[in-house]
């Protein structure tokens, strides 16, 4: 068995539940080293670029299949078309502009995406994120205005050592809009996340390994 499979399989094995998803994060690692989790039947995979993405996914998105691509990173509204053509889920949006954009391509290219929230948590310049006490605001925009599919919250919590306190607000802000779905908890932090109700885990190196 590969070694990412056999990773992959402990990971699920301890997380124990089919309603999380675990979104095997494979940026910067060439298709033919992710394609034994493919092999194996993982449907979730996670990119940060989308010129990266397309490059490695394009043509297997293409063809009949149930792979799901999942956009974790930051998108320019000037990748907007080619995001909604590629990805299937969408867990960085974070701005009118961009969900402006994202309406629009979603109109002329008859597809509907799934979205997640991005909050910055935090409050750190070097990240993305709307502020939090403008999340009722923004998804009222996002889907009274602009018609789009909001599941939940997303965010890269600081690496402070407060990751509790993290998760609880995004996980009480999300409760009060009535969402669902939380995207929250990485390879450091995901055990963290599971307790405070994550739905959606963005795994990577805990799965692939180091990236170089």
């Amino acid at each position: 068995m590969s070694i990412i499979v056999d990773r992959f399989n402990k990971i699920k094995s301890y997380i124990n539940n089919e309603d999380i998803t675990i979104i095997a994060v494979s940026k910067t690692f060439s298709f033919d080293y992710i394609a034994p989790l493919i092999e194996a039947g993982h449907l979730h995979f996670g990119e940060n670029k989308v010129q990266e993405a397309e490059t490695k996914w394009k043509k297997l998105k293409s063809e009949p299949n149930k792979i799901k691509l999942h956009l974790i990173g930051k998108l320019q509204s000037n990748k907007s078309k080619k995001a909604v053509e590629l990805f299937d889920y969408i867990h960085s949006l974070d701005s009118q502009k961009l969900a402006d954009s994202l309406e629009k391509y979603e109109k002329s290219l008859n597809k509907k995406l799934k979205y997640f929230i991005q909050v910055n948590v935090g409050m750190e310049n070097q990240k993305s994120g709307i502020p939090p006490n403008e999340i009722d605001s923004f998804y009222n925009y996002c889907t009274k205005e602009k018609n789009l599919e909001i599941l939940g919250l997303m965010a890269i919590p600081p690496n402070d050592g407060n990751e509790d306190k993290h998760f609880k607000f995004l996980y009480e802000a999300s409760a009060s809009l009535g969402l669902k779905d939380l995207s929250m908890g990485m390879s450091a932090d995901y055990k963290t996340a599971i307790k405070y109700k994550a739905t959606h885990l963005r795994l990577g190196s805990i799965i692939f390994g180091d990236r170089s």
